[in-house]
C-alpha cells in the first residue's frame, strides 16, 4: 500500500470520483442564477454507493429524478477504460503536443475562448496573476537590491565635506559669490577634503601618497579642473557705449565657444580640447547647458603638487572675463560597501557677473558582484531574463491573435513598455560591467591619469531611474489581473468613463492656469525667485493650490497686483475650478458604483474556493464509503472468505467488477481464490489505516468550511465533520427543484415571446377579413401546440415510480416516507 503525504490512496476507484474529477476540470457544480450566464447541461452526479446515474444528462428530462437501478445513460466504465488507449494514441502527435504546451505554458484571456465561460477566465486569470506576483517579486529583488540604506550616508558624507566644510577665509562652496571666493575654496577647503594623508594626529597612513578620504573612501586616480569660456566680442555693444566699453562676452552659447590658445600657450590648462577627445560630456547647468569641451588642467597626487597647479593658474589669470563655467571632477571608492562616488562641483559665471555654485553628486555601485547577497542577484537576474522571454512570447502570440486590435488594450501597450524597458535594461547591465573592468584596467596601469566614471555614473543613474519607473509600472499592472472583481474595477470604469469629461475641463482649466501663470512671470519675475522663469511660475502655481506660497514676496515685488493676483487666482482655480473636478470624479463614481450594485453577482474567487473544497469533500467522502463496504463484506465472511461471496456482497453495493477482482487479488497472495485469516488481517490493517487517514483529513476539511458541515458519528465511533446521507438527498432534492423551475420559466419565456412575435407579424395585415380569420385560428392552433409541447416536455419531478432494486432502497433508505409526503402534499387543496 502506497502513501502519500499521509494519505491512503484507495484501491477503488469508483466512477463517481471520476465524475467528480471531470466536474473539476469542466467548471465544476456552477449556480447558474447565481453566475448570470447561460445554463449549462447539468452533469451527471453517481451516487455514494453505486455507480449509475443520478440524473439524466438530456435537456428534456433534467428535471426527471431516476432511482438507482434504472437504465444508465452512461457507457459502462469497462467499456470507457478499452475507449482510453485510442485515445491516447490519437492525441500522441509531436504538433498536438506542443499546442498542449503551449497552451499549458502561454494561455491567458486573450489566448482562450473565456467569454461563454466566466468560470474559466476567473481560473485563467488567477493562474496569470501568480505567475505575474513571482515576476514582481523577482524584479523588486532586482531592483532593491542595486541600492542601500548605506547610499544615502555616503552621499551625505562627501557632501557635508565638500559643500558645506568652510576654509580658513570663512569661504564655503555654497558661498562662491566671485571668482576670488572660488580661488580661496580651490586653495583651502578642496584641497583639504581630497588629500588625507595623515591621522588626526599626524602620523602617516602607511598608503604611501595614495589619498583615503575619511580614512575609507580611495581617491581614483587624480581630479581634473575645467573651464569652458566664450569668445571675446561675441556680442554687439551699443554705439554710445562703443568708446567706454572696449570688449563684449555674450552669454554661453556652443557656436560662441572660445577655441584659441591663450596665457601661457603651453599645458592643456591653456590650449582647447574638443569634447571627442577628452571623453567629456555636457552638463545641464543652472543657467544653460554646457558642452564636454573646454581646457582642462589635471591635478596631482598628493597635495603639494596640486598647490603649485593652482597657484600657476591663479597667478596667469586662467579665469578671466570669457569664463562662464568651471567644472572640478574626482571620484571616489569605498571597498568596505562597494560604492562608487562621482562628484562634480560647478561654479557658473554668468554674463551679469558674480558665481553661481551648484554640485552633482552619485553615490552608484557598479561593481556588482562580490557578497553572497549579490551572487543570489545573479540568479534573479537570470530568472528575470527568463521571464522576458516568457512574456515575449505570450505577448507575440495575443499579437498574432488578435492583429492590431492588440492595442486598444491600454494593459497590452503597458505590457510592451515594460518588456521593453527590460531588454533595455538588461543591454545595458552588460555594457556597464564590460565598461567598468575595461577603465578599471587602465586605471590600475596608470594612476595618475584622471579616472572619468562620470559617463558610467551618469547612465548608471538613468538605468536606476529607468528600473524605477519599470518597477512602478508592473505594479501598476496587478490592475489588469484583479479586474474581474467588480470592486477592483470601480477606480478603472470610473476614469475611463469620465476621461471626455475631464478632457474637456482640462482645456477650460489651462486656460486659465497659463494666464495667471504668464501673469505672474511678468509681474513678479524680476524679484521673486519662485516666479524667476516661465517654467518655476507653473510649479509655483500648483503649490499654491497645495498651499505652499510666499505671499510676502508676491506682496513687496507688486504691492497692487500683487494681492489682486494671489486672490483671484486662489478663488477661480481653487474654489472654482478645482472643486468643479472633484465633482465631475465624483459624480461618475457615484454612477459606476449604482451601476455594479444593480448588475448580478458573477463567478468570484471565492465561489472557485467553496467548489474546491466540496470537491475535495466529496472525494474523500466517497473514498471513505467504499472502505466501509470493503470492511462489511470482510465481517460478513468467515475464516476463510472465497471470491465468490466476496464478490456477491460488494455487488449488491453497486461496485463494478474489474474493481473488486483488483482488490481482492492485492491481497490474495497465494492465487486461491480464498482469503484466510491473515489476508484478512492485512486487509482490515490496511483499510483502518486508510480510514483514519480519510477520516484526518474530513476533519480538517470540516474546520475550514465553517458550520456549513455538521459533525456525526463514523463507523469506528470517532467524531467526524460530515454531510450525512440524508443532508446530501436533501441538498440533491433543492438542486433537482431548481432546475425545473429555471426550466419552466425558461420555456414560458419563449412561449410568450413567440406569442408577441406572431401579434406583432399581423398588425400589417389587419382589414383583411378571412386573411386575418385565417391567421388568427393559425396563430391559436400555434399557441395551443406550443402549450402542449411544454406540457409534453416539462416532467412532473416525482419520487413515485418503480424502486428499481435493493440499490434504491440503500440509497434512498427513506423512500417510503418521502414517497407518503409527496402524496399527502398532492391530496391537499
Amino acid at each position: 500500500m502506497q502513501y502519500l503525504n499521509n494519505r491512503a490512496r484507495s484501491h477503488l476507484s469508483s466512477p463517481a470520483e471520476c465524475e467528480l474529477e471531470t466536474l473539476g476540470r469542466g467548471g465544476g457544480w456552477v449556480n447558474q442564477a447565481y453566475s448570470g450566464s447561460t445554463p449549462s447541461l447539468p452533469q451527471a452526479v453517481s451516487s455514494v454507493y453505486t455507480p449509475q446515474s443520478l440524473f439524466h444528462s438530456s435537456m428534456d428530462s433534467m428535471c426527471s429524478l431516476s432511482i438507482p437501478g434504472s437504465s444508465n445513460p452512461y457507457p459502462p466504465t469497462e467499456a470507457k477504460v478499452s475507449e482510453r488507449p485510442a485515445q491516447i494514441k490519437k492525441s500522441t502527435g509531436c504538433c498536438s503536443c506542443l499546442s498542449k504546451v503551449i497552451k499549458g505554458i502561454w494561455g491567458t484571456t486573450m489566448t482562450e475562448d473565456t467569454s461563454e465561460n466566466r468560470e474559466l477566465y476567473v481560473k485563467t486569470t488567477l493562474r496569470e496573476l501568480f505567475v505575474y506576483i513571482v515576476f514582481l517579486v523577482d524584479i523588486c529583488l532586482l531592483t532593491y537590491g542595486m541600492t542601500s540604506s548605506s547610499t544615502y550616508y555616503y552621499t551625505k558624507v562627501m557632501t557635508d565635506l565638500f559643500v558645506n566644510t568652510a576654509g580658513d577665509s570663512g569661504v564655503t562652496f555654497q558661498s562662491i559669490g566671485s571668482m576670488a571666493d572660488f580661488w580661496m575654496y580651490a586653495q583651502g577647503p578642496l584641497l583639504n577634503g581630497l588629500y588625507w594623508t595623515t591621522w588626526y594626529n599626524n602620523q602617516s597612513l602607511d598608503y604611501g601618497s595614495q589619498s583615503f578620504i575619511y580614512y575609507e573612501n580611495m581617491l581614483l586616480g587624480v581630479p581634473r579642473m575645467r573651464q569652458i569660456k566664450v569668445k571675446k566680442n561675441s556680442c554687439k555693444v551699443h554705439k554710445d557705449f562703443e568708446n567706454m566699453i572696449l570688449d563684449c562676452f555674450d552669454v554661453y552659447n556652443d557656436k560662441k565657444e572660445e577655441e584659441e590658445v591663450f596665457g601661457l600657450i603651453n599645458g592643456t590648462a591653456w590650449q582647447y580640447h574638443p569634447e571627442k577627445s577628452i571623453k567629456g560630456s555636457s552638463h545641464w547647468g543652472l543657467l544653460t547647458t554646457y558642452s564636454g569641451a573646454g581646457y582642462y588642467q589635471d591635478l596631482g597626487k598628493t597635495r603639494q603638487e596640486s598647490e603649485e597647479f593652482l597657484e600657476t593658474l591663479k597667478t596667469n589669470l586662467w579665469l578671466d572675463r570669457g569664463t562662464r563655467a568651471v567644472f572640478i571632477d574626482f571620484s571616489a571608492y569605498n571597498a568596505n560597501i562597494n560604492l562608487f562616488c562621482v562628484i562634480r562641483l560647478v561654479v557658473e559665471f554668468p554674463a551679469t557677473g558674480g558665481a553661481i555654485p551648484s554640485y552633482q553628486i552619485r553615490t552608484v555601485k557598479l561593481i556588482r558582484y562580490i557578497t553572497t547577497w549579490d551572487y543570489f542577484i545573479i540568479g534573479c537576474e537570470m530568472v528575470f531574463c527568463v521571464f522576458i522571454l516568457y512574456y515575449i512570447v505570450e505577448e507575440a502570440l495575443e499579437l498574432r491573435i488578435h492583429k492590431l486590435s492588440y492595442f486598444n488594450s491600454i494593459w497590452n501597450i503597458l505590457d510592451v513598455v515594460v518588456i521593453l524597458l527590460a531588454l533595455v535594461a538588461i543591454v545595458f547591465n552588460v555594457f556597464r560591467t564590460l565598461k567598468v573592468d575595461n577603465l578599471l584596467g587602465k586605471l590600475l596601469e596608470q594612476p595618475d591619469i584622471y579616472a572619468d566614471f562620470e559617463f558610467l555614473a551618469f547612465w548608471q543613474t538613468q538605468y536606476n531611474n529607468m528600473n524605477a519607473v519599470n518597477l512602478f509600472f508592473a505594479w501598476i499592472k496587478i490592475f489588469k489581473y484583479i479586474s474581474f472583481n467588480k470592486t477592483m474595477t470601480q477606480l478603472s470604469s470610473t476614469l475611463a468613463r469620465c476621461a471626455a469629461d475631464i478632457l474637456g475641463f482640462a482645456v477650460m482649466f489651462f486656460i486659465v492656469f497659463f494666464a495667471y501663470a504668464q501673469l505672474g512671470y511678468l509681474l513678479f519675475g524680476t524679484e521673486v525667485e519662485s516666479f524667476s522663469t516661465f517654467n518655476k511660475c507653473i510649479f509655483t502655481q500648483f503649490r499654491i493650490i497645495l498651499g505652499d506660497f510666499d505671499y510676502d514676496g508676491i506682496e513687496r515685488a507688486n504691492r497692487v497686483l500683487g494681492p489682486i493676483y494671489f486672490f483671484t487666482y486662489v478663488f477661480f482655480v481653487f474654489f472654482v475650478l478645482l472643486n468643479m473636478f472633484l465633482a465631475i470624479i465624483n459624480d461618475t463614481y457615484s454612477e459606476v458604483k449604482e451601476e455594479l450594485a444593480s448588475q448580478t453577482d458573477e463567478v468570484q474567487i471565492t465561489d472557485i474556493i467553496k467548489q474546491s473544497y466540496m470537491k475535495t469533500f466529496m472525494k474523500l467522502k466517497l473514498k471513505k464509503e467504499r472502505i466501509s463496504d470493503v470492511q462489511k463484506a470482510l465481517r460478513s465472511g468467515s475464516e476463510e472468505l472465497e471470491f465468490k461471496d466476496f464478490r456477491e456482497t460488494l455487488k449488491e453495493m453497486g461496485h463494478a467488477d474489474h474493481e473488486i477482482s483488483a482488490a481482492f487479488a492485492k491481497f490474495d497472495r497465494d492465487g486461491n481464490n480464498i482469503l484466510d485469516k491473515d489476508e484478512q488481517e492485512r486487509m482490515k490493517q490496511e483499510l483502518e489505516e486508510k480510514r483514519d487517514a480519510l477520516n484526518a483529513e474530513l476533519n480538517n476539511l470540516g474546520k475550514n468550511m465553517g458550520s456549513s458541515n455538521k459533525p456525526s458519528e463514523n463507523a469506528d465511533g470517532g467524531n467526524n465533520s460530515t454531510v450525512t446521507q440524508e443532508e446530501f438527498q436533501m441538498l440533491v432534492r433543492q438542486v433537482v427543484q431548481l432546475e425545473c423551475a429555471v426550466t419552466t420559466i425558461m420555456s414560458k419565456t419563449d412561449a410568450v415571446t413567440a406569442k408577441l412575435e406572431l401579434k406583432s407579424g399581423n398588425k400589417g395585415s389587419m382589414g383583411k377579413g378571412r386573411n386575418d380569420d385565417e391567421r388568427s385560428t393559425s396563430d391559436g392552433n400555434v399557441l395551443v401546440n406550443v402549450d402542449k409541447s411544454l406540457k409534453e416536455r416539462l416532467p412532473s419531478w416525482s419520487l413515485n415510480g418503480p424502486e428499481g432494486s435493493t440499490a434504491a432502497n440503500r440509497l434512498y433508505p427513506n423512500i417510503e416516507r418521502l414517497k407518503s409526503f409527496e402524496n399527502n402534499n398532492s391530496t391537499q387543496p
